[in-house]
């Protein structure tokens, strides 16, 4: 079960984090403000899911600095980025880091959290993304050297003779590799198989080693 998402407010202007803090907990969501980057990087390890809010033009640690720290220890939480009129510039830097949004100052109430609830959904889908490919892996790992030869050979486009031959095994006994794989990886068709190798790679490492 994930945990109920936290919207992490980083602002050096208490009024204006304060506001937000308001903003926020009065729409029903969790919040938890930081007034430095710095505080924020402490408590980071901690934090498991929910979105970022910062300020791009704060003292010491930048809202950018913040935002590069993010991406490189958990790259999968979305930041929303506080810019002033002057730094459009910096706004389309955070984009190109990966930021998920920017808002401008001064910025419409509904427009923020409009913005905090797609950038929640974005992580959910992340997360479920994240869990999908953990349980085609758990399946992956079910399967016997043979199996996995075979899955492998279905994936890249080869024939069930084709991979027979490669194998050195008779079509026959491919067609009841090629059943159990599709057992194992609860796979309904020969499409899911390809989408559950996309998802773990193995479509990829399959093309380059033929």
């Amino acid at each position: 079960m994930q945990p109920e998402p936290v919207i992490y407010v980083i602002d050096d202007d208490d009024a204006v984090r304060e506001s937000l803090e308001f903003l926020l907990t009065a729409a029903g969501v969790k919040v938890r403000g930081f007034e430095s980057a710095k505080a924020f990087f402490d408590f980071l390890p901690q934090v498991e899911s929910g979105c970022i809010i910062t300020d791009v033009r704060m003292p010491e640690i930048t809202g950018i600095d913040l935002l590069r720290k993010v991406k490189e220890v958990k790259p999968h939480l979305p930041v929303i980025v506080i810019t002033g009129h002057g730094d459009i510039a910096l706004a389309v830097e955070a984009m190109k880091i990966g930021a998920a949004d920017f808002l401008e100052k001064p910025f419409d109430d509904d427009h923020l959290l409009a913005s905090v609830r797609a950038a929640l959904n974005q992580e959910a889908d992340a997360a479920k993304r994240k869990a999908g490919v953990s349980e085609i892996h758990d399946k992956l790992a079910a399967l016997s050297n043979r199996e996995r030869q075979v899955l492998e050979g279905l994936v890249a486009g080869s024939a069930n003779k084709t991979i027979a031959f490669d194998l050195g095994i008779s079509p026959r006994t491919v067609e009841i590799y090629r059943a159990n794989v599709m057992t194992k990886m609860a796979a309904n068709s020969l499409s899911d198989l390809v989408r559950m190798a996309m998802m773990a790679g193995i479509l990829e490492n399959s093309g380059k080693s033929r």
